[in-house]
């Protein structure tokens, strides 16, 4: 079993959390109510949708870890999973993305207007069809 397998079956298991389909069609997505909270991109890299307002609160201290990518386009970032303790620093933010979202008035509209990393690629923005079109923050099961 991989990292993000291994991660995935941990956050499975929290209450809050059910599974779904992402919209920009990763393999897993794990939402809170109808919010898309996790995607897990392949074996080592899951986005979590932390929202622009708690990246912000928590920039200094996301800065300082080499397992995160953050864009200050998207309230989504990417961990990279290379060793178990990225593990609970994914567990960590996915706690800070419940309460974000929880929060956060609007959270669904914003989700809808705020795609996950790869649907905010370079790649995906020359073809905004692939993305702009489909429901986001809608997890279907």
């Amino acid at each position: 079993m991989n990292l993000a397998e291994h991660a995935n079956a941990r956050l499975s298991d929290w209450p809050a959390l059910s599974r779904g389909r992402a919209c920009c069609g990763a393999r897993d997505c794990l939402c809170a109510g109808a919010q898309e909270i996790v995607h897990f991109h392949g074996d080592n890299e899951v986005d979590v949708h932390l929202t622009h307002a708690m990246i912000d609160r928590l920039r200094p201290a996301l800065r300082n870890s080499s397992a995160l990518k953050v864009s200050a386009a998207s309230g989504w970032i990417t961990v990279r999973l290379e060793a178990g303790s990225d593990i609970d620093l994914l567990a960590t933010l996915v706690s800070a993305a419940l309460l974000a979202t929880g929060s956060q008035q609007g959270a669904t509209e914003s989700a809808r207007t705020d795609p996950c990393t790869r649907c905010s690629s370079p790649a995906s923005r020359r073809q905004p069809t692939r993305w702009s079109r489909r429901a986001f923050g809608r997890c279907r099961t």
